[in-house]
């Protein structure tokens, strides 16, 4: 069983940033792919990013990509969104996200969810 919890959300301005956290309970945090997912009120839940277990390889959704980075810690079971240049339509209910299999944009592909951290961002 994995636990994650998300954290490191908040109100911030048009331009500034916020780095999100996921710390995860497991033995076997390194092999676990790791997925930042986000979502709005009546719609779906969409891709934000994803790291590999090795975290060698990083994916992003285009509507993100060059403003956010993803990384992880895998000696502190710990994954990292780092979120800069903020924009209205980033704010959405984040959520950290892992599986013990490859890389996915859909949120069907993994298993375990954290409880998600609001981030808004005001014009």
């Amino acid at each position: 069983q994995v636990q994650l919890v998300e954290s490191g959300g908040g109100l911030v301005q048009a331009g500034g940033s916020l780095r999100l956290s996921c710390a995860a309970s497991a033995r076997t945090f390194r092999s676990l792919t790791m997925g930042w997912f986000r979502q709005v009120p009546g719609k779906e839940r969409e891709f934000v990013s994803a790291i590999t277990w090795i975290g060698g390889s990083t994916y992003y959704s285009d509507s993100v990509k060059g403003r956010f980075t993803i990384s992880r810690e895998n000696a502190e079971n710990m994954g990292y969104l780092q979120m800069n240049s903020l924009i209205p339509e980033d704010t959405a209910v984040y959520y950290c996200a892992a599986d013990y299999g490859m890389v996915r944009a859909s949120p069907l592909a993994y298993e375990y969810w954290g409880q998600g951290t609001q981030v808004t961002v005001s014009s």
